[in-house]
């Protein structure tokens, strides 16, 4: 069954219903601003040192070039060479792009400029635009980058001359069809809401570093001014190649049909006790110590799925791959022919390497572009460690799952518990977020340990209320008959009942209740 997300697009204003677009050519940046940049206007994009203004401005006006408009990048604050390196570590040819460099702007002014009756920086600032302006003419630009607002700051000195020379600036650009980015750095620690206001558009760029792990880059759109856009933070790369941004995932956007149908294990017993199997378009957690099988149990629904036609796609945050395989031919789950005809498919993913938007883009891509019908997360607590803040995790989970519950995937967690026998613990309490809970317990029979495994909820239908003896071997997963005459093996001590099949001792002739026997330990 094929299921492809439909995304419907919100009515833009009246104004925007007609704007001519910018394309960014930055991944996913176009999709947060609704097909990309008002045309012919002027924009400004902030961020601290190093979090990839430059970058940016670069590839907008590279996308620009690849659609055949000219463009033109003003620098005040890098050298040619610098910007010329910085496009080779992208693998980007600045040869189809003007670039104006004014870095030096302050060792080419003119000494007897000194001895006028106006203030040099006034002089700096008349230069420079005279030479902006110059080739603007030279030019026509379609495209420009001014990089950067900082070093206009300084050479104005005074906040008056420089929001003086922005409105002047502006106003010029008005009368020209040029869509202008600024790039500021922000190196002032007063925020300048004046510039932010002059700007029809800002862009903020954010870094923060963990204290283990990749440095997570968001970008926030601020305001743009007549078109509508996806609000919220959005995280984003820099990779070789140039950004690439993830747009926050919004569930309520995506909806597709889909048979609300179980789906099998294969598991005769193990069916029975979801009361069919587990059913299209639900998240399911299968939680329990370390051990207990839980991933195993996971493989075992992605095997059957292969053998249904269905393609899979399991994201392994703890274990490492070869492990995995190695685990599933000692307990006879063949998956390598499935692996090469590319119906089960995994991806190794290092938690701290990753940042959260971009695992839910590449399960988005998984779902939308590959029709993955299970999606499997081992583990919770890998994805738990991927996130920057664990008060974010419920939120962002939970729309992740409601997202792929609505395109009638079948999603399954894993959750490692804390504790091996008797009472258990969780980094996090999620099960509220699944529909159906799957619970794995260590328990001793006779001096030996034992397994066992029980539904304990079912959102999306009946499953049986039993707790059943489960055994991961070399014959495979076999769920053996409901432990019917044990209590307590949740708690990994049970008691067992023994029944008494004579009288009750007071010559009533009725059987006697049964009586509770516990194991010498």
């Amino acid at each position: 069954m094929t299921a492809k997300s439909v995304t419907p697009t919100a009515a833009p204003q009246a104004s925007g219903a007609s704007l001519q677009r910018s394309a960014t050519g930055v991944a996913g940046l176009d999709d947060i601003l609704n097909g990309g940049l008002p045309a012919n206007r002027v924009y400004l994009v902030q961020g601290d040192p190093g979090v990839g203004k430059t970058t940016l401005g670069l590839q907008y006006l590279l996308e620009g070039v690849r659609c055949g408009e000219t463009g033109l990048y003003i620098t005040l604050s890098e050298t040619r060479e610098e910007l010329e390196a910085v496009a080779a570590s992208h693998g980007w040819d600045l040869s189809g792009l003007n670039v104006l460099d004014l870095s030096a702007i302050r060792e080419q002014a003119d000494p007897a400029g000194a001895n006028t009756f106006f203030h040099p920086s006034e002089v700096e600032l008349n230069r420079m635009t005279a030479r902006i302006l110059a080739e603007m003419d030279r030019v026509n630009p379609v495209r420009m980058v001014f990089d950067s607002l900082s070093e206009m700051r300084m050479l104005a000195e005074t906040a008056l001359r420089y929001r003086r020379q922005i409105l002047e600036l502006k106003q010029t650009f008005q009368g020209r069809k040029t869509t202008v980015v600024f790039l500021d750095d922000r190196t002032e620690d007063r925020h300048d809401l004046h510039i932010e206001s002059i700007a029809h558009g800002v862009i903020h760029l954010y870094r923060t570093s963990p204290e283990y792990g990749v440095a997570r880059r968001c970008l926030n759109v601020q305001k743009i001014r007549g078109s509508k856009y996806r609000e919220g933070n959005h995280d984003f790369q820099l990779n070789t190649g140039g950004m690439e941004v993830f747009p926050r995932l919004v569930a309520s956007e995506h909806h597709q049909p889909f048979d609300r149908e179980a789906v099998a294990s294969g598991i005769k017993e193990l069916d029975a006790l979801f009361g069919g199997g587990l059913d299209r378009g639900t998240s399911n957690m299968f939680m329990g110590p370390p051990g207990t099988g839980k991933s195993t149990l996971a493989l075992k629904f992605m095997l059957a799925a292969a053998e249904r036609g269905e393609k899979s796609l399991g994201f392994i945050l703890d274990e490492t791959l070869g492990t995995l395989m190695n685990r599933a031919s000692q307990l006879g789950m063949d998956l390598q022919p499935h692996i090469d005809s590319g119906m089960i498919r995994f991806l190794q993913v290092n938690p701290a390497e990753i940042v959260p938007g971009e695992l839910a883009s590449l399960i988005r891509h998984a779902v939308e572009k590959e029709d993955i019908r299970v999606l499997v997360l081992d583990s919770i607590n890998g994805y738990l460690n991927a996130m920057s803040q664990e008060r974010f995790l419920n939120l962002q989970l939970h729309e992740m799952l409601t997202y792929l519950n609505q395109l009638g995937i079948v999603t399954i967690m894993v959750l490692a518990q804390q504790g091996m026998v008797g009472p258990m613990k969780t980094a996090v309490d999620l099960t509220y977020l699944a529909d159906t809970v799957v619970l794995l317990r260590y328990f001793e029979e006779l001096g030996a340990v034992k397994q066992a495994i029980s539904v304990i909820k079912k959102r999306s239908g009946n499953h049986e209320r039993t707790i059943r003896e489960i055994t991961v071997g070399a014959g495979g997963i076999v769920v053996g008959e409901p432990l019917s005459r044990m209590q307590g093996v949740l708690t990994g001590i049970p008691n067992v009942f023994s029944p008494q099949t004579g009288g009750n001792g007071h010559g009533n002739g009725h059987t006697s209740p049964p009586t509770l026997m516990k194991h010498d330990l």
